[in-house]
């Protein structure tokens, strides 16, 4: 039983993971149901998804406005970087 409660919860780091994944690439099923149950009961990753999708839309708008070309990938490390070294 013990570890199945550990396949099936994730900790914070692990779903930050997965929402940064789930920008870019498509979940398993059992990726997304993890993280589902993870943002139901995890206030703070449910409102990191959303600052990271609009972080997400707003680089991309971004990009064809002025016409530069940015690295998301190391961008978003380097501000989950700043984030953990301030956490």
């Amino acid at each position: 039983m013990k570890k199945l409660m550990h396949t099936l919860f994730l900790s914070c780091l692990k779903a930050t993971e997965l929402i940064e994944k789930k920008l870019l690439f498509r979940l398993s099923l059992s990726e997304k149901i993890r993280l589902e149950m993870h943002k139901a009961m995890c206030d703070a990753c449910s409102m990191y998804e959303k600052q990271s999708r609009t972080l997400d839309m707003a680089l991309s708008n971004s990009e064809t406005k002025e016409g530069k070309v940015v690295d998301l990938h190391k961008f978003k490390q380097e501000i989950i970087s700043k984030i953990e070294e301030r956490g």
